[in-house]
């Protein structure tokens, strides 16, 4: 039920805000570019002056607004933006015409808020579609793999591995469940930031898990305690986020790997503490904190290596780490079927069979909350909001350098590829080294798309009622928030 009442507000928030943009701006075309994500004109800008003053060109300007879909126009009347280099305001100005309305805005203000345009409704649905076929194969792929390993009894020996730790954590799996051996899968995983294996191993988790439900149409324990781990675990080296850093000739791309850490750390601590609370487990028994302890202890061990590396080596040894893991438990698997003498290819096909079928079955989830999260940001609901905080803040006189780096904190929940373009457009705007850059830089890192997971795993197990999984996720969200500013103030604060 949280999950119906969370996709309705989505659809009725954004329909109230885009009516209050047409009657109070006179938006006539904010409806076409949420149905269709195209407006007549929807994207043209008229440019005044001849500097943008922001140390670039007007044609470098103008090839940086291209590139998110800002078509240059000849005269005001067909254009739905202003650029100036003479506005002095922070704030955006609303020029009202007979038909529409112009925003003006500064050239540091096009370039710090205005983002490629969103996919409508309609292109929504086909993108929708298109991650789940692109996902097929890798599903196919996976679940293959592990039905190879299920047969052969990889999988229970690991679960007896883990199982002093996991029966306690969760408590209602019985002990050896292979569901226990599917969630390690899926921590390393996402420990080692393999999102192709990750994404396969947490739906077999939780299809395993359901299979100890006992009420399949609502979360179990288990589920909901897996689901909020994942979705705060930790990723050792933030590969993807040291990248884009390096292209935007950041002094050291890799200053953000220990924040990056430490916070991932505690938001998971809070995921786990939240969930525990909620289901009464003693987190402070001898056997959880001596696994938390190494497990932890393992980490700084690697951190304290990984830092004395430079950004080439870093992603070296990524790549060696996380391909060469794959690899490995390919080899394993394989050795061990052979040892106990299984039918390996039937064993892939049956498994690869059921990874066709999963991938098919998240379709109409991720459509549903895919179409309700653009049509948040279509509606120009996110920007309500960003503004509305950055002026709380300055209300309450407090250091407001961190709200720049708050719209990739926002969009994180609800779209990972959102919030990457949130990420990069702090970064172009500021600096890859300044502070607001640094601060995105650690909130992308820090936790995974709350809503996509919710969509995805539990679409994949028909689950209706999360419960309070979704309630859990934002509240350790926000622990990995606040964390993040901490971090970016203790380890950047002297920064601009």
């Amino acid at each position: 039920m949280a999950l119906s009442r969370i996709w309705a507000a989505f659809i009725i928030v954004s329909i109230l805000v885009a009516c209050i943009k047409w009657i109070s701006w006179g938006d006539n075309d904010i409806f076409n570019r949420m149905v269709t994500g195209k407006g007549d004109d929807s994207y043209g800008y008229y440019m005044l002056g001849n500097e943008t003053g922001v140390d670039i060109s007007k044609d470098s300007f103008a090839r940086k607004m291209k590139e998110i879909g800002y078509q240059p126009k000849d005269n005001v009347v067909s254009s739905r933006y202003i650029f100036t280099s003479d506005l002095s305001s922070d704030s955006i100005r609303i020029l009202k015409t007979q038909n529409s309305s112009l925003q003006v805005l500064s050239y540091q203000q096009a370039l710090s808020r205005l983002q490629k345009p969103v996919d409508g409704v309609i292109e929504t649905c086909w993108v929708s579609v298109n991650i789940a076929l692109k996902l097929i194969g890798i599903m196919a792929l996976f679940m293959g793999f592990m039905s190879i390993a299920e047969r052969a009894g990889g999988i229970r020996l690991l679960s007896r591995f883990i199982g002093p730790f996991f029966t306690r954590l969760f408590p209602e799996i019985p002990r050896g469940h292979p569901a226990m051996g599917h969630m390690m899968m899926n921590f390393s995983a996402n420990l080692l930031g393999l999102d192709n294996a990750a994404t396969p191993f947490g739906i077999k988790t939780m299809e395993s898990l359901q299979e100890i439900n006992p009420n399949k149409a609502v979360a179990s324990n288990p589920q909901i305690m897996f689901l909020c781990l994942h979705a705060c675990g930790p990723t050792l080296i933030p590969v993807s986020i040291i990248a884009v850093r390096a292209s935007a000739n950041a002094a050291n791309p890799t200053d953000i790997f220990i924040p990056c850490m430490i916070v991932t750390f505690v938001a998971t601590l809070a995921a786990m503490s939240i969930v525990a609370f909620k289901q009464r487990i003693n987190l402070f028994q001898p056997v959880i904190l001596a696994w938390v302890m190494s497990i932890s202890g393992l980490i700084v061990l690697l951190v304290l290596y990984l830092v004395s590396l430079d950004a080439r080596g870093l992603q070296s040894f990524s790549g060696l780490l996380s391909n060469g893991l794959i690899l490995l438990i390919f080899l394993l698997i394989i050795l061990g079927a052979l040892y106990k003498k299984t039918d390996i290819f039937d064993a892939f096909v049956t498994g690869a069979k059921g990874g066709f079928e999963t991938a098919v079955k998240i379709i109409p989830y991720l459509v549903g909350m895919l179409v309700a999260i653009s049509l948040l940001r279509t509606s120009g609901t996110f920007d309500v909001i960003i503004e509305g905080m950055r002026s709380f803040f300055s209300w309450l006189g407090v250091n407001t350098r961190f709200v720049e780096g708050l719209p990739t904190a926002l969009v994180r929940p609800l779209s990972a590829s959102g919030a990457r373009g949130m990420m990069v457009s702090t970064m172009t705007t500021y600096g890859a080294d300044s502070f607001p850059g640094r601060l995105s830089s650690i909130m992308q890192g820090s936790s995974d798309s709350t809503f996509y997971v919710v969509a995805v795993y539990f679409g994949a197990v028909a689950v209706k009622n999360t419960r309070y999984s979704i309630g859990a996720m934002l509240l350790a969200d926000l622990v990995g928030i606040i964390t993040a500013i901490l971090m970016a103030y203790l380890f950047f604060g002297n920064t601009v």
